[in-house]
């Protein structure tokens, strides 16, 4: 879950964010990067096609106003010794993991020189964010693959180490639009883990703190299973469905914040605002 001690924000998106209109979302990230001071890293790891994807991510925060991007592409794990990319990774105020295949991200920087200086800029105050895949690498534990548009099972998901920069949760994205509930469900119930956050395409989270704001055009889904009053993991064979009972589920769009300690919905500032606009009307 999220510490005190960590100083750095994460902007977690679900995939499909804007890259040609107002980029309500990775225009957040510049923002929160420095603005046109920002120093943008683009982490292409996930990416069959780091050339391509890289450069349309090059063009898009140019566009915003950044003055410096530079892409760092780690296809391989020795990729992650090299002195340039460690020197990038310093430098920058922003990094930014693209989509892809989760799986890659792991496999070429887990563990190695370049996955500690990553930690090690995000204790000192940076932003890092992640679309995708990104997203998905987000916790300690993450989803590595699974099936959609299912009920339930063990045999739906296959969960594997994440990159451990939100740990304590499980991450799911592209959700309603691929119609993910099932999979995170069973992710959930197969991890110590008590939230499962499921982010809808075109929607992030930014996390600061012990609290995260939704921004974008959908909605998020968390699943609270802290107070469960019962499920059948337990003896169960892979195939069979899996029962969970007394969960909590919040519906969460944008503008609205939760609290990751407390496991609850921040209400108090919409309710402020709701008050304003009746006595402004």
């Amino acid at each position: 879950m999220a510490s005190n001690e960590v100083q750095g924000k994460l902007l977690i998106i679900g995939g499909a964010e804007d890259k040609e209109g107002d980029c309500k979302i990775l225009r957040e990230f510049l923002r929160c990067a420095g603005g046109t001071k920002a120093h943008i890293v683009v982490m292409t790891a996930a990416t069959i096609l780091p050339g391509e994807v890289g450069d349309n991510y090059i063009r898009v925060f140019e566009r915003l106003g950044a003055e410096d991007v530079r892409v760092v592409d780690t296809q391989r794990p020795e990729d992650a010794n090299n002195p340039d990319y460690l020197e990038a990774i310093e430098q920058a105020t922003g990094i930014f993991f693209t989509g892809g295949e989760q799986a890659r991200i792991i496999s070429c920087l887990k563990d190695t020189i370049l996955d500690a200086a990553l930690h090690k800029r995000y204790s000192e105050g940076i932003i890092i964010g992640g679309t995708s895949a990104g997203a998905a690498m987000m916790p300690d534990m993450m989803i590595i693959e699974g099936d959609s548009e299912t009920n339930p099972r063990v045999d739906v998901v296959a969960m594997g180490p994440g990159m451990g920069f939100l740990p304590g949760v499980v991450i799911d994205q592209h959700f309603a639009q691929r119609g993910r509930l099932g999979r995170l469900v069973s992710a959930l119930l197969l991890q110590p883990a008590v939230l499962g956050f499921g982010i809808d395409e075109n929607t992030a989270i930014l996390v600061s703190g012990d609290e995260f704001e939704v921004i974008g055009e959908n909605a998020v889904t968390v699943i609270d299973e802290s107070e469960k009053l019962h499920d059948n993991i337990d003896g169960l064979l892979k195939d069979e469905a899996l029962a969970i009972c007394g969960a909590k589920l919040h519906i969460l769009p944008h503008g609205y914040r939760f609290n990751l300690k407390t496991r609850q919905p921040v209400l108090h500032n919409l309710a402020t605002t709701a008050q304003t606009e009746r006595a402004i009307a």
